[in-house]
């Protein structure tokens, strides 16, 4: 009888386990093919682009890896924009040449590096972008510091800046090896003045490893501060999972599992498709700092990080301000560090459709008595009004203080975003100011009607704001933490 039962169970275990695996392999398959059911693989998915600079180059100095840059953006032209299929030939393909989406069609070319130079520098900026971004995106703010006194350096970084493509294969490694020839170069530039590094997004994470990795290497040049906008520096743990999904594809020769998103390209500084592979390698990168933090916190190391002024919104699709938090601000030591977080529109009017209120996270932090760094909130003065105050608190204070601004939430407007930080109101490409001309395509403030599925231009991409109302704050608290004041 006993024996009887055991066989039983066993079967059923058998059963149960076949039944798993079959199921899991039907859903696979649902889920391989509703993948290979999206728009088909272009051009600029698929070129190969074998001149961008890796960390195993022969490249040594800037001015090699800028040598090397233009030879790649050569072979863009050949092996991308002079074989584009007719269908293709749209005029918002950035890769149709004479398309309002073409680059060209600006006075200089964002994608590609850019140097701000000056004969009396009184600082060194780094800029470093984000992923799937380009330079462009921190050229006002580079302007703004050129014109304070500041040698500045955009980074291209490896991958960026030509076609998609370029995030199928990159590494986090090869990002990090331009950012130290970069701050080589501008070292040399100005001599024992100032350094400095700029980054937004997956750029703030460079410049956290970069900080981290001097701290290490005595052979590095040190940096002064570090200012990051909207960083990188904690993302969803489905990133370490999804790369398998592109060695799927890979494995049974599936070409569209190697991306998350396969888009129009309407925009000419910025990617749209998106390669399961670049999330990947943030995973990497945000590992592996967070491992260099805790290493450096047990040997004591951590107390000489260099101060930093990050902005964050609260509301963030893609980086969370938890992570913002609990990944670095809360790692480090007492060290003149601060976190600026920008809340939601909290009129009275808005909250009523509002599906989720960070507040309560922004409270727990107001109130953490083991605070080690400062924390200031740009928030609405009250719920009846737009004006904005900031609250600030600082390590070891008990009570906060409320300083008014002259800004106020413009209307509509709920929230940023995390692409809207570093853009000011009069971007002319991303901005929402229609006085301002743009020499092609107009992304800031599109607002066309009809019916949903129609328009290459995803609905939610339109709604999404893409500029700062109070990049004016930003740009000063910056300049301020630069020590750049008293030039304009």
């Amino acid at each position: 009888m006993r024996r009887t039962i055991l066989t039983s169970i066993k079967r059923i275990l058998k059963a149960l386990f076949y039944g798993l695996v079959g199921g899991f392999i039907v859903l696979m398959a649902v889920f391989i093919l509703h993948l290979e059911r999206r728009p088909d693989l272009k051009i600029w998915h698929e070129a190969n682009l074998d001149a961008e600079f890796t960390a195993d180059s022969s490249v040594n100095t800037f001015e090699e890896y800028l040598a090397l840059e233009a030879r790649l953006f050569a072979q863009l032209e050949k092996r991308v924009c002079a074989r584009i299929e007719p269908e293709d030939q749209r005029r918002i393909n950035r890769f149709y040449r004479g398309s309002l989406s073409d680059p060209g069609r600006w006075t200089s070319n964002w994608n590609r590096t850019f140097e701000f130079t000056t004969d009396t520098p009184r600082a060194g900026v780094l800029l470093l972008h984000g992923m799937s971004d380009s330079p462009y995106s921190l050229r006002s703010v580079g302007e703004r510091l050129h014109a304070a006194g500041a040698w500045v350096v955009g980074l291209r970084l490896p991958g960026h800046g030509t076609a998609p493509s370029g995030l199928v294969e990159v590494r986090w490694e090869d990002m990090a090896a331009a950012v130290r020839l970069a701050v080589r170069n501008l070292r040399d530039k100005i001599g024992n003045k100032p350094l400095y590094i700029l980054g937004y997004s997956n750029g703030g994470a460079l410049g956290v490893h970069y900080a981290l990795e001097s701290l290490e290497d005595p052979t590095l040049p040190k940096v002064k501060a570090l200012v990051l906008i909207s960083p990188a520096i904690g993302v969803t743990p489905l990133a370490a999972l999804a790369v398998w999904q592109a060695r799927i594809g890979h494995l049974l020769g599936l070409d569209k599992l190697a991306w998350n998103d396969i888009l129009p390209e309407y925009d000419p500084f910025k990617y749209q498709s998106f390669a399961v592979n670049a999330g990947h390698q943030v995973h990497r990168l945000t590992s592996h700092i967070r491992s260099k933090i805790e290493k450096l916190s047990a040997a004591g190391e951590a107390q000489h990080f260099p101060p930093v002024l990050a902005f964050q919104s609260v509301a963030d699709a893609t980086v969370s301000t938890q992570a913002v938090v609990d990944g670095l601000f809360a790692r480090l030591p007492v060290g003149g560090h601060e976190l600026v977080l920008f809340d939601i529109n909290r009129n009275r009017e808005v909250k009523q459709v509002l599906m989720h209120d960070p507040g309560a996270g922004i409270t727990a932090l107001f109130r953490d008595p083991d605070l080690s760094f400062t924390i200031s909130l740009v928030t609405n003065e009250s719920e009846k009004v737009s004006q904005v105050v900031v609250c600030q608190k600082g390590p070891d204070k008990r009570i906060s203080t409320k300083t008014p601004l002259d800004l106020k939430w413009p209307t509509g407007v709920y929230s940023l975003s995390h692409v809207a930080l570093p853009f000011p109101f009069d971007d002319p490409l991303y901005g929402g100011s229609a006085a301002v001309n743009s020499p092609g395509i107009k992304l800031g403030n599109v607002a066309l009607r009809g019916e949903r599925g129609v328009l290459q231009i995803p609905a939610a991409d339109m709604l999404r704001l893409r500029w700062n109302p109070f990049y004016s704050y930003m740009e000063q608290r910056l300049i301020e933490f630069f020590h750049l004041e008293g030039a304009k």
